[in-house]
């Protein structure tokens, strides 16, 4: 099968990281015998130092030319970058916002997996984390809080700034559906996150979810609120299957997730429309202070493409493939910086690819 792959490298560790995981889909091209044409977009800091703006029109015909596209990470230093002296909305993040409300990815999928071989990198205690933990946060991703109206204003002699949390109906109603769709293929729970104690954002998403709720009588849910899902993510990881939750609430909760695990260097994310096009690209940051090094970890990102490969693209057992090998390299011993311990095999960003690679060849 042949298909097209947009490929954005990004800032900082992004263009390390995402040639790694072009690798290994070129050794899962080889094995299986497919074909993957790739084509470079800018965003982010990359595309101001460019063209003067975080994202260009171009850039957007790019990616919805291509059947996916894979994606390093964006941004910088948000102190010293220069890229952060320009108006919120020509900044790096800005151009992310914006990809995703172009190409209408409003279902962003992160998953948070406990390796065997990284319990010890684990920051909660071996009996709070029993059998370890497989969860999915299905967050919303293209409206709430980061995409409502904001502003600031002096009034009165006093500064005064707001952003807007606004949700409809059916911007609940198809995240949702995701995340039942989602659940029904794992362990067939969903956990709804929500405010609604306090916000009427929240009360409509729970409403809604009821609803959705219905058509899935083979799946279970229930709600929680923001602050105590926080809480129980660090009490008792093992009782989520799948997190359906809005923008804000997301963002903060897969993070949280992510340290659970033992490093956010493992950790693949994707973002799809309701179609099998999908952004895929690493949950961590672009990481400025280690960029160039060779230290970064690319295990994230060559999960985010081994998500590629079974989402948009149907192709389960290469899927497997990439996420075997990865699995085989951690029991072997090998790691990067990030998740090196006492025992283990220190090595750098490109050998780590190297080793995935070769194990996917066997």
């Amino acid at each position: 099968m042949e298909y097209r792959i947009g490929v954005i490298p990004g800032d900082g560790i992004g263009p390390e990281i995402v040639a790694e995981a072009r690798s290994v889909l070129d050794c899962v091209a080889q094995v299986f015998g497919h074909q993957f044409q790739y084509e470079e977009i800018l965003l982010g800091g990359a595309s101001i130092d460019a063209c003067g703006v975080p994202l260009t029109d171009e850039a957007i015909a790019q990616a919805k030319a291509s059947d996916a596209v894979l994606m390093g990470s964006i941004g910088g230093n948000t102190t010293t970058s220069p890229w952060y002296q320009l108006p919120p909305d020509r900044r790096p993040e800005a151009g992310l916002l914006k990809i995703r409300k172009a190409l209408n990815l409003f279902a962003n999928v992160r998953p948070a997996y406990l390796y065997e071989e990284l319990k010890g990198a684990c920051p909660i205690k071996d009996e709070l984390i029993g059998e370890g933990f497989d969860m999915v946060i299905m967050r919303e991703l293209t409206g709430g809080l980061y995409f409502g109206e904001r502003g600031t204003e002096e009034i009165d002699g006093i500064l005064v700034a707001h952003d807007s949390l606004t949700y409809n109906e059916q911007e609940i109603r198809r995240v949702a559906v995701k995340g039942f769709d989602i659940a029904r293929k794992r362990r067939k729970k969903v956990t709804s996150v929500d405010k609604a104690n306090v916000l009427d954002s929240s009360r409509l998403w729970r409403k809604v979810v009821e609803e959705v709720a219905k058509d899935y009588p083979d799946v279970s849910y229930e709600h929680m609120l923001v602050d105590n899902c926080a809480m129980q993510l660090v009490r008792d990881p093992g009782q989520f299957d799948v997190i359906l939750t809005e923008n804000m609430f997301g963002d903060i909760l897969s993070d949280e997730a992510s340290m659970v695990t033992g490093s956010i260097g493992m950790l693949s994310s994707a973002s799809l429309n309701d179609t099998k096009f999908g952004l895929y690209e690493p949950s961590h940051g672009s990481a400025p202070d280690i960029a160039g090094q060779d230290i970064a970890n690319p295990i994230a990102t060559i999960l985010s493409a081994a998500m590629l490969l079974r989402y948009s693209f149907d192709l389960d057992r290469e899927a497997d493939a990439v996420e075997t090998a990865v699995k085989q390299v951690l029991a072997e011993g090998w790691r990067t910086a990030d998740i090196y311990s006492e025992g283990t095999k220190k090595v750098g960003c490109k050998e780590m690819g190297a080793l995935i690679c070769e194990r996917i060849r066997k």
